[in-house]
């Protein structure tokens, strides 16, 4: 594992915290203090994010998470996961159901998302042009305008959250180049598989994150046997850094209910 990165704090049940695509773990800044004081927390970087080196073999999240938990000789764990690391979490409870007590997503449903939303296909066809033209600058720019959703500027959100967005996006596209392999190993029938997840699912969901990502998620409280979902007022695709306090309460009421 020495090629990973991961945070461990905090004693008590496990629970894991996965960030979103070219973020890191920094982003549960305002989460690992108040659920360390009742939680094992950790707090990994993915491959190829933040501190954690990038692949040089074929690889999935999922197994990467779940050779993390065995190394640390814990688990079942309680996922919780934004956006990438949301289908992470879903993709985990399905290849390794013995590692999972329960998942909270927010912004996604599997690990096979699909964009139909004219701003969402937008927002994405605008910052693959600019990772492809390999400019970092403009990549991390249109990176950041999923934080704002399609009903709002940045200019309209804290300026320290886009701040602290800006810097983790840099510093993992700067990572990359546009003409690396991709090695990452693609999810597949996990929409069909995901009704045989059996562990409690909470989507903790932005109201005003796009159509798409809200209703992936909720697609997915749907379809597996014990799903319930929460909508945080005035936020987007990041309420856990939006609106802390209210996604720590939503998050913890749900946690006491294990």
């Amino acid at each position: 594992m020495n090629e990973m990165f991961w945070l461990d704090t905090g004693t008590g049940r496990p629970l894991v915290l996965l960030h979103g695509g070219f973020l890191d773990h920094s982003m549960w800044d305002d989460q690992i203090p108040v659920l360390a004081e009742r939680y094992r927390v950790i707090a990994p970087d993915a491959r190829g994010h933040g501190r954690s080196a990038n692949a040089t073999a074929p690889f999935r999240h999922t197994d990467d998470l779940a050779a993390l938990l065995r190394h640390l000789g814990t688990g079942p764990a309680i996922l919780v996961g934004v956006s990438m690391g949301a289908g992470t979490a879903v993709d985990t409870a399905l290849e390794h159901p013995e590692l999972v007590s329960a998942v909270v997503v927010s912004g996604a449903g599997t690990n096979e998302p699909y964009f139909t939303d004219p701003w969402t296909t937008r927002m994405w066809a605008a910052w693959h042009s600019a990772m492809a033209a390999g400019d970092l600058d403009a990549s991390v720019e249109a990176f950041t305008l999923f934080a704002a959703g399609p009903l709002r500027t940045l200019d309209d959100l804290d300026p320290e959250v886009v701040g602290r967005l800006r810097r983790m996006a840099r510093s993992t596209l700067s990572k990359h180049t546009a003409d690396e392999p991709d090695l990452l190993i693609p999810a597949h029938d996990t929409w069909e598989r995901a009704a045989k997840i059996d562990v409690p699912v909470l989507a903790i969901n932005g109201a005003i994150d796009s159509p798409d990502h809200i209703g992936m998620a909720e697609r997915l409280i749907r379809t597996v046997a014990d799903g319930r979902a929460i909508s945080v007022d005035r936020t987007a695709h990041y309420p856990n850094m939006e609106r802390p306090d209210v996604f720590n309460e939503s998050l913890e009421g749900f946690l006491r209910t294990l």
